[in-house]
This record gives structure tokens, C-alpha cells and sequence, in this order.
């Protein structure tokens, strides 16, 4: 029977000590670090990274995966749980979002405008995310976990992330609707009634479509664990989704905006191209107060570069603690040309949609942001287009037997 990244069955290891101490002595010195050149508030935000990065790792909460396995296989548990995420972070965001703060500091969501860049930014990032290995979380959680293939993926989602900050001036330009807030537009209450009944039906939905593939629900949890498995893993999807919109609700409360992920990545790739001489300052997207303020400031200071780093070293924790952390660093050329391929179109794709998986779909529903919508529509329509694209690479495509086989 194949496996999803979300039902691996993981055998008794010894933990691996040596990227456990690394990682346990990379979070304390970051944290020490922050403490002292940006502040306390900088510093735990970094931690909250890592705690995000342990829970993505030991839940295998992939948003790839997930979708990939119903779009073949009709198998529904890992989209059920991010309805299950969503549902209890529009209970959680849009009170706060409404009275605009969390225990008396400011707080916004992220909303941002709905048209023809979303569209098109959502769906190649959803090819890229079926031929890259992953989406923006994904990629960090399994970089940390010892993935050289994602390795590539990341290198390529950053070059593919700074290309489209050249291009963000057309596309811009292109129709697009004012940013609307579900929230202020419809009220709290009917914006919460709304968002649980469309999670509902998404839900149900997948329900009728694994009981028809199959004849009943696929059992999810074939991961069992012979040691402490909140310590060393796996934990169940269900936890994965709740550790993630606690930790999400952590973010906004200290950073005063929710989870995001990829605006770092072209930071990343802007302060690498102006070091080789290229004038990315001049560029229209990089002369925008925040964002000239970012390009010009440490990468200590940006948020999201410090949460993303927190994330990579939160999973180089649960994957050593998981006895899992083994790099390997041979990958078939295929698969190779896959994860550039994959890359460029995540990183182009994320910068065009207003965000990724986390920044769009995840943290811009919970927002209230009618974009998120959008985003996920479209993004999904990709995912369809990337899964059939998968075995032309020599990707799997995970499908369970009949039952009866």
C-alpha cells in the first residue's frame, strides 16, 4: 500500500544526537540573540517558529500531501483537518480582528486584494507545489527535517520569489478588487456563521467522495509509535491542525499580524541580488516604505525571516528526536528538474497571490480576506494540474488498494 507524508508508518529509532544538540544549541542561541539586538518580543517569535516547525514535523501536517492524495485517491482526512484548523481560527481571529486588538495591542489580519494576480499566482503555485514537494511551510519543515531534494526546492522558490517582485508592477495592474474583510463587511457574527458552514460543507464533501472511492473512511493514523509519541512523534493530524492555530494565534498577539512565510523568501533573494550589484532598490515593489525599510534593516529584524528560520530548526528537533534525521544527497535528475521547476513557480506564484499556503490561504481565511477564498480555488485547480504532472518526473502519486485487495 502507498503512503502519504501524513500516514507513514515510522519504525522504533534511536534518537539521533548530534542534530539534536545542534539544533537545541542553534534555538537557545538564536533566542539569546534576539533577546539582546531586537528584543524579547523578537526572540520569542522565534521560538514559536520552532515550535511551529516541531508540530508541522511530528504531525507530518502537509498541505501538498493532503491535497494531492484526495485529488488521486479521494482520500479526505488531511483537507478534513484543515477545515477542523480553520474553523477554530475564525473562532479565535475574528473577535479579536473585529475589536482591532489582542490583550490591548493593535492587531490586523492579513487582507489583501482579490483579482487576476491571485488567480494566476494561486494556481502555478499550486503546479509548484505538486512538482516542488511542497508548499512554503512544507518546504521549510522538511528542509529542517533533512530533505536535500527541498533543499533545491527552497533555492528555487527564493530565486522564483525576487524574479516576481521585478514584475509585481504589471500585475498590479491587472483588475483587481479592493482588499474586502469578510469581518467588516458582514459583521463578527454572520462571518463566523458563513466561514463554519462553507468548512462544513468541504468537509461533508470529502466525507461523500472517500465513502464513494473507498466504500468507507480510510484510516488515517496507521502511524504507530512505540515510544512517547508527543516527544518523538507522530502526533495525530487533529493535534497538528490545533498546535498550528495556537501557535498562529501566538503570532498575532506578539507580531500584531498573523503567520506568514513568504515574504521573507523574497527578502532572502533581494538582499542576495543586491550583493552581486543588481539594483533591486530601484525596483517598484522594493520602494514601498515596509518594504524599503526590510531591504535596507538586518534580516534580524524581519519577523518572518526569524520565524522561518525557527521553523527549519523546530523540525531538525522533531526529526532527530524522531530518529529520522538522515540527509541524502543523490536525487534523480527528474526529480532534480522537478524541484527547480517546482521552486520557481512557488516562489512567483506566492509573491503574485499575496501569500502562500500559510500567508493566503491558511492565515488570509482566518483573517476574514476574501482573497484567501480565491486562493484556495485556484490553487487547488493547480494541485490537480501538478498531480497529473508528477509521474512524468518520476514522482509518486499515493494511492491505497481497493478494499478486498
Amino acid at each position: 500500500m502507498s503512503t502519504t507524508a501524513s500516514s507513514i508508518i515510522r519504525p522504533r529509532a534511536d534518537i539521533n544526537p548530534t542534530p539534536l544538540g545542534v539544533s537545541l544549541v542553534l534555538v537557545a542561541l538564536g533566542a539569546w540573540y534576539l533577546t539582546a539586538n531586537v528584543g524579547p518580543k523578537q526572540a520569542a517569535l522565534f521560538v514559536i517558529g520552532a515550535l511551529l516547525g516541531l508540530a508541522l514535523y511530528h504531525a507530518a501536517f502537509g498541505f501538498t500531501s493532503a491535497w494531492r492524495v484526495f485529488i488521486a485517491d479521494g482520500r479526505g482526512a488531511g483537507l478534513r483537518a484543515q477545515m477542523l484548523m480553520l474553523a477554530v481560527g475564525v473562532a479565535l481571529f475574528f473577535p479579536a480582528l473585529a475589536n482591532g486588538s489582542l490583550f490591548g495591542n493593535p492587531v490586523a489580519g492579513l487582507v489583501s486584494p482579490a483579482g487576476t494576480s491571485v488567480v494566476v499566482g494561486a494556481f502555478i503555485f499550486g503546479i509548484g507545489m505538486q512538482l516542488g514537494g511542497g508548499c512554503a511551510s512544507g518546504t521549510l519543515y522538511t528542509v529542517g527535517g533533512g530533505s536535500t531534494r527541498m533543499l533545491v526546492t527552497l533555492i528555487a522558490f527564493v530565486a522564483g520569489s525576487v524574479i516576481a517582485t521585478a514584475h509585481m508592477p504589471y500585475w498590479t495592474s491587472l483588475p483587481q478588487l479592493a482588499p474586502i474583510s469578510l469581518v467588516k463587511s458582514l459583521g463578527l457574527a454572520p462571518a463566523l456563521a458563513l466561514n463554519w458552514i462553507v468548512f462544513a460543507a468541504i468537509a461533508g464533501i470529502t466525507v461523500m467522495v472517500e465513502k464513494r472511492r473507498h466504500g468507507r473512511l480510510v484510516d488515517p493514523t496507521l502511524r504507530k509509535a512505540d515510544r512517547s509519541p508527543w516527544l518523538h512523534g507522530p502526533w495525530p493530524l487533529v493535534a497538528g491542525a490545533l498546535a498550528l492555530v495556537v501557535l498562529n494565534f501566538a503570532t498575532l498577539a506578539l507580531a500584531g499580524r498573523p503567520w506568514g512565510v513568504t515574504s521573507a523568501f523574497a527578502l532572502w533573494g533581494a538582499k542576495a541580488a543586491s550583493a552581486i550589484g543588481v539594483d533591486v532598490a530601484s525596483w517598484t515593489y522594493w520602494t514601498t516604505k515596509a518594504n524599503a525599510a526590510a531591504l535596507a534593516a538586518p534580516l534580524s529584524q524581519d519577523v518572518t525571516t526569524v520565524m522561518d528560520i525557527g521553523i527549519v530548526l523546530g523540525a531538525m528537533l522533531a526529526a532527530a528526536l524522531a530518529g529520522r534525521y538522515a540527509p541524502v544527497w543523490r536525487l534523480p535528475l527528474r526529480s532534480l528538474i522537478a524541484a527547480v521547476v517546482g521552486g520557481l513557480l512557488l516562489g512567483y506564484g506566492a509573491r503574485l497571490a499575496y501569500g502562500c499556503n500559510i500567508g493566503a490561504y491558511f492565515s488570509g481565511i482566518i483573517s476574514g480576506s476574501l482573497h484567501g477564498w480565491l486562493w484556495l480555488v485556484f490553487a487547488f485547480a493547480g494541485n490537480v494540474i501538478g498531480t497529473r504532472l508528477r509521474p512524468f518526473f518520476g514522482l509518486e502519486v499515493e494511492r491505497v488498494k481497493p478494499s478486498g485487495c
